[in-house]
């Protein structure tokens, strides 16, 4: 089995996340600029096999899309151009900054760490992959 990856997309940085071989825990992986995600994702494919790719996709609370989407869009046209082996799936992203930099606080992480936004594009890979791990053991339940 290989790893499933989670991209927490943004125009300046992207968080990434990775489950182990197993598909069973999420870790954070990296923050990437956005203008070198491609270059790092050819590297890291190259040594790790991935089956899947997990993009967060921002939501209002009503359910409509929100954010940058025209970029995240041409991003994941992108990613299935350029990866077409590889099937990449949306999952809503509601809320995952907020909780990201909440539980940095439950963690007692630093006010400048919380500042980081880096920190936070991470954790929300994180939260994003969990989520779908979660609605993936559900479904096969």
């Amino acid at each position: 089995m290989g790893r499933i990856l989670a991209i927490d997309f943004g125009t300046k940085r992207i968080g990434l996340a990775v489950t182990d071989s197993n598909q069973i825990i999420a870790t954070s992986l990296t923050t990437i600029p956005s203008a070198e995600i491609f270059d790092y994702l050819k590297t890291y494919f190259s040594k790790e096999t991935v089956t899947r790719i997990i993009i967060g996709e921002p939501k209002h609370l009503d359910g409509s899309k929100s954010g940058p989407i025209e970029a995240l869009n041409n991003f994941k046209k992108a990613l299935v151009r350029l990866f077409p082996g590889i099937p990449v799936e949306s999952i809503d992203e509601r809320f995952t900054s907020k909780i990201a930099f909440e539980s940095m606080i439950l963690s007692g992480a630093k006010k400048k760490d919380r500042e980081n936004k880096s920190n936070i594009d991470k954790i929300s890979a994180v939260i994003i992959l969990q989520d779908y791990l979660s609605q993936l053991s559900y479904r096969k339940s």
